[in-house]
């Protein structure tokens, strides 16, 4: 629903938010659960991997997984207005409206990635546990990780895409309202979740093999995002006026102006120490410095994520047509 009210000013209504800080966190959220599916999956389908292939390489992201998720939709319920109307949700499907397909995938991702988890619990972690159903299940699943890696993959590319298609169908605001918004989205969420496997990863092999994932993936990001501006500015006058708020300089701009500036340093600073690093001599081990540059560029990685979604939200709130407000 679209709200227009004709007596904006500067000293009563002057921006409509309808959508604040914990709508940004979710999606951040929600796209960081995406990326650390599709990549937790390809850490255990990757051909070099040094376990055997039914045997998990990593467990604690897959674990981490849905409580991250979790939690961003914490987020997204402490925005509802009306709290009870969340079941309304899941009392109907309708087909037109991503609201409703977006419910519906944050439901059913969370099966297969539970179990995912358990099937990813190592077995030096189950010999601890008495004979019960928590053991049982993660037994059960064990021989069907790399189904459950395919479907993990999957659904975090939906889930990941989807955060970008949730603001791009708003055609009320022109800021959203384009079709690589989902791709800038997706692209962003694998970089974020390829970032925290980095800095969660024991062996040195897979970090150097997620450094260099991610290199790929931050390059690819930096290209979409500037695509994302070059489709609007090309647009008509609209569409042109709604990333005005990014290259103005004025007081009321001026954090918007701020965030694209620290994308432009963020982002590529990230780049040049991973590049420093998977192109340094690691035939031994990794050192402490190494460990250490790694880590702080997947830490800028993660808070590159959350500026792109902060300064979404709040900039797409500001487009309109008509004066810009």
């Amino acid at each position: 629903m679209e709200l227009t009210i004709t007596g904006a000013n500067a000293i009563t209504y002057p921006t409509l938010h309808i959508w604040d800080w914990r709508v940004a966190i979710y999606l951040f959220l929600g796209g960081l659960t995406g990326g650390l599916m599709t990549m937790s999956a390809v850490a255990n389908l990757r051909p070099g991997k040094e376990v055997p292939r039914d045997e998990p390489c990593c467990w604690r992201i897959p674990v981490l997984a849905p409580i991250v998720l979790s939690i961003g939709m914490l987020f997204l319920f402490l925005d509802l207005e009306v709290k009870t109307h969340v079941y309304w949700f899941y009392l109907t499907f309708k087909p037109l409206s991503p609201m409703s397909w977006g419910s519906w995938i944050l439901i059913l991702i969370y099966p297969p990635m539970i179990l995912y988890a358990f099937a990813c619990l190592p077995d030096e972690m189950k010999t601890g546990m008495k004979k019960g159903w928590i053991r049982g299940l993660a037994d059960a699943m064990r021989p069907r990780l790399r189904l459950l890696a395919k479907i993990n993959f999957v659904g975090g590319v939906m889930l990941a895409i989807y955060t970008g298609i949730l603001l791009s169908t708003f055609v009320a605001r022109p800021l959203w309202n384009s079709a690589i918004l989902p791709m800038l989205f997706l692209v962003s969420g694998m970089s974020t979740g390829t970032a925290l496997m980095i800095i969660m990863a024991r062996e040195d092999n897979v970090k150097l093999f997620f450094t260099q994932v991610d290199i790929w993936l931050i390059f690819t990001e930096i290209l979409v995002l500037l695509l994302f501006f070059y489709g609007h500015y090309t647009s008509d006058a609209v569409h042109r006026n709604a990333i005005m708020p990014f290259f103005n300089t004025s007081h009321q701009f001026f954090p918007y102006f701020l965030s694209i500036i620290i994308l432009w340093i963020v982002l590529p600073l990230a780049i040049v120490l991973k590049f420093l690093e998977v192109t340094a001599d690691h035939s031994v081990k990794l050192t402490a410095t190494g460990i250490f540059l790694m880590n702080t560029s997947a830490v800028l990685v993660l808070v590159g994520g959350l500026v792109v979604r902060f300064a979404l939200v709040y900039a797409g709130q500001l487009s309109g047509y008509g004066p810009m407000m």
